[in-house]
């Protein structure tokens, strides 16, 4: 395509065009629209009120930096594994690399993977912490996701350590066929051996949990907690409904769903998630050494 090297004159807007940019532009970024009901919120109210809705209780999704500063005292975590990366072993290509889908995904969430885990401290009780990070990838597991679950509860193993797991994802990673799928099996195995020091495994599931993660550890914990309306489930509701060529129960797979049937223990709002953790892994317990 030829560009001109020389200027060219772009008509001046008029006033009533400079006064509709800067209608347009007025707002931006200070209100937000909820989710669930629709109503207007500061964005302000929203991030005080742990982007949870005052009007209709939505919960909006949080980053990875929120549910640290919500959950962990000081909202400080000891970071594990940090440095295992993904290869490209099928060198797979949808319009776009793989590497270069993790490049995006890095420089949007300012994360390494779609999951971080380490040492922290939750009230002054000592435990293994993980959480999804859902904006990368599609919070999908591949190989990296499945390694450092699988260190989490290794570590936590040797160290003693209850687990707080904070699941948030679309599923297996395709970019790594085979190799995502097998991580099912090495996160459920290394829950298994965790077992065996007898400490607290508390599955945190948040919207949404769907395919291989829900399928492997999100279901498996001691206590599975759940937040308001998140759909959880292998399949979503859509592909169930045109598989069967039925008509679905009203709500099925979300949270309350859920704790009707027996799937979840309970469903806790997010503003009651860091007193209701401290309570459960007391009474299992955890403790502050």
């Amino acid at each position: 395509m030829l560009v001109s090297a020389f200027p060219v004159a772009l008509p001046e807007r008029t006033p009533a065009q400079s006064t509709s940019a800067e209608k347009r532009s007025v707002g931006k970024g200070i209100f937000r629209k909820c989710g669930g009901c629709g109503a207007l919120s500061t964005a302000d109210e929203l991030n005080a009120n742990w982007h949870v809705c005052p009007s209709c209780g939505h919960h909006h999704p949080m980053t990875a930096a929120e549910w640290r500063a919500l959950l962990l005292d000081e909202g400080r975590l000891d970071v594990w594994d940090d440095h295992i990366a993904p290869t490209d072993p099928l060198k797979f290509e949808d319009g776009k690399t793989y590497p270069d889908r993790v490049k995006r995904a890095k420089g949007t969430t300012n994360a390494s993977e779609a999951i971080e885990i380490g040492s922290a401290r939750l009230d002054d009780l000592r435990i293994a912490y993980g959480c999804f990070i859902f904006g990368f990838m599609g919070g999908s597991m591949g190989s990296v996701v499945g390694e450092r679950i699988t260190r989490l509860f290794e570590r936590a193993t040797s160290e003693r350590l209850p687990v707080v797991l904070l699941h948030a994802s679309g599923g297996a990673r395709m970019q790594e066929g085979i190799l995502s799928l097998m991580q099912m099996a090495k996160t459920v195995s290394a829950l298994r051996r965790f077992r065996n020091v007898r400490k607290p495994f508390i599955s945190v599931l948040l919207h949404p949990t769907t395919g291989g993660v829900a399928a492997g550890t999100a279901f498996l914990g001691d206590v599975n907690i759940v937040e308001p309306n998140a759909l959880v489930g292998f399949a979503g509701p859509r592909v169930i409904e045109s598989t069967l060529r039925t008509r679905l129960p009203e709500g099925f797979q979300r949270a309350e769903f859920l704790l009707a049937h027996g799937m979840v223990d309970r469903v806790v709002p997010r503003a009651e998630f860091k007193s209701t953790l401290a309570k459960v892994l007391t009474h299992l317990g955890g403790d502050s050494a």
